[in-house]
């Protein structure tokens, strides 16, 4: 029987993109969940039932605009249990930006604000290069960062953020391995409908994104691969 993974879309415009070809390409039957749809993103004070987690072999949540910590969202803290239930299941977890916060506030770390904001191709360091390679720069985007749990091991990290940590059969990453040409259209054109966007705030320019992508995305698609295959035969097991 083929493996199963659930992506959980906790934002309409932040889909698995490549995550959900790699675990295709690795034999898994891909599932996707909603938490906030599109026409409530603009109040995304939604009521939410989840998914049994226990059904599936691996969970990833994905990113988010919003923060983990934004009191106004009632489905956060259910997300947290589905995380919390998934990891004491055995269950694969694979957190990422925002998920990745969500991951580090289950199982008891925290997050806060950051100081120093990432958007753009960013270097990473890691302690395990097999599992989180390092040889090229990740994808970011956030003003967010993480704490890791308690009893967690950091596998990555830069001088802005934690980047990854592995807490029993769950990985959580600061960066979004993910992004692809198309998803980073999605976050370029959300972007410019807010006069008060990301990157005019952060003095940074589309067009610099769009080229800095073509240079580094087919590189870090190969990288992508093998973190996936990594977390799959060190992580969740």
């Amino acid at each position: 029987m083929p493996r199963q993974v659930l992506f959980i879309y906790n934002d309409p415009i932040a889909p698995e993109a490549l995550l959900g070809e790699t675990f295709t390409e690795l034999g898994f039957d891909v599932d996707t969940f909603e938490v906030v749809p599109a026409e409530r993103a603009g109040d995304p004070t939604v009521d939410v039932t989840f998914p049994d987690p226990t059904r599936y072999d691996v969970i990833v949540p994905l990113g988010s605009r919003w923060a983990v910590y934004d009191e106004r969202l009632p489905w956060v803290a259910g997300e947290i249990d589905v995380v919390r239930r998934a990891a004491e299941s055995g269950v694969g977890v694979l957190g990422v930006c925002f998920g990745g916060q969500l991951v580090a506030t289950a199982l008891g770390g925290s997050v806060q604000r950051s100081p120093d904001p990432e958007i753009g191709w960013h270097q990473v360091h890691s302690s395990d290069p097999e599992l989180v390679p390092d040889a090229g720069p990740w994808f970011q985007w956030h003003f967010d960062r993480f704490t890791a749990p308690p009893g967690s091991t950091v596998v990555a990290q830069n001088s802005r953020a934690t980047q990854a940590f592995i807490h029993g059969r769950t990985l959580g990453l600061q960066f979004h391995p993910e992004l692809d040409h198309k998803l980073l259209e999605l976050w370029i054109d959300d972007d410019r409908t807010r006069g008060d966007g990301d990157l005019a705030r952060l003095g940074l320019s589309a067009d610099d994104l769009r080229a800095d992508t073509t240079t580094h995305v087919d590189d870090a698609a190969r990288r992508l691969r093998q973190l996936v295959r990594g977390f799959l035969a060190t992580v969740a097991r």
